[in-house]
């Protein structure tokens, strides 16, 4: 069947007049009539029929005007659908997030991107460092938000790092050590409580042990968990070793104390992973636009 014909019959059919339809559409009258009389041949009914000084439809013409309108009607959906998904005000987000970003900054930034993209569907995963690359690179997820970016990771990955915050070493307010400068062996001789394998702060840890030549400290504690391995310490048992982001509100409500290791100030990077050469979707672009922008949104 020619759709072209068929819109020009529909248009006609909306506004009751070739001559309007013409000037409409831009096209002459002559070939708009001849379009049509082709088209009722094509389908071998007629469709309009003389009324007066002007035409009128048919009764097949007027079940035709209802197909057709419906017709044309979801061609107009279809084309908001596609203008809509292109720009990213609909889409799915599949994004995996370490337990520092998941917990105490993806869910500001997504409350601001959900004011200006409501229809976006989002799908986040917390997980740990190691996972949530391993969900990046098997494409499970489209981006990763990390709380502390490994050092070495694969050249297929690209990370962009948003800011930095501080780690620090915090104990019990009661603790002997706390509010106090003491070398790194012997903070290494405290008990830890820490995350699972994995946790990017953990291997930080181990790995400054490792550049000093110290000794490991003995995680004596380990919870799946920030909010739990915080807990511990706050009730007096052990050190961790925490970014700011995570500790800052607890120490200056006193609930925590610092423990200032002689010649340590590391920082930790909070980044967006996603894969190199990889177009990503337009809604998923808008929530990293929006991410740098602002990255310290509360």
């Amino acid at each position: 069947m020619n759709l072209h014909a068929l819109r020009l019959f529909h248009t006609i059919a909306a506004v009751g007049s070739v001559t309007r339809a013409s000037e409409l559409l831009n096209i002459s009258q002559p070939a708009i009539t001849a379009q049509i009389k082709k088209f009722e041949k094509e389908l071998m009914i007629s469709l309009f029929k003389p009324q007066g000084r002007g035409i009128a439809l048919t009764d097949a013409g007027e079940e035709l005007a209802v197909l057709a309108k419906r017709l044309f009607a979801v061609e107009q959906q279809i084309e908001q659908f596609a203008s809509n998904y292109s720009n990213g005000a609909i889409g799915s987000i599949r994004l995996a997030a370490t337990y520092l970003p998941s917990h105490f900054l993806i869910p500001a930034w997504i409350a601001k991107f959900k004011q200006q993209y409501e229809q976006v569907e989002m799908k986040i995963t917390t997980t740990n460092s190691s996972d949530a690359l391993k969900q990046l690179l098997d494409v499970e997820v489209d981006i990763a938000i990390f709380g502390g970016i490994a050092e070495n990771y694969p050249d297929t990955i690209q990370t962009e790092e948003l800011f930095q915050d501080e780690l620090w070493f915090v104990v019990a307010p009661g603790h002997r050590y706390a509010n106090q400068r003491v070398s790194l062996p012997d903070m290494m001789k405290e008990p830890f409580v820490m995350r699972e394998e994995g946790s990017s702060t953990r291997e930080r840890l181990l790995s400054l042990c490792r550049t000093y030549n110290s000794s490991v400290p003995t995680i004596s504690l380990q919870f799946n968990g920030l909010h739990e391995a915080i807990t511990a310490v706050i009730a007096g048992y052990g050190a961790n070793f925490v970014s700011s982001l995570v500790v800052r509100e607890y120490v200056e409500r006193g609930e925590l104390a610092r423990v200032y290791v002689e010649g340590i100030n590391l920082k930790n990077t909070i980044a967006i992973c996603t894969r190199k050469n990889e177009k990503l979707p337009a809604s998923t672009m808008n929530l990293v636009q929006m991410i740098r922008q602002n990255p310290y949104v509360k």
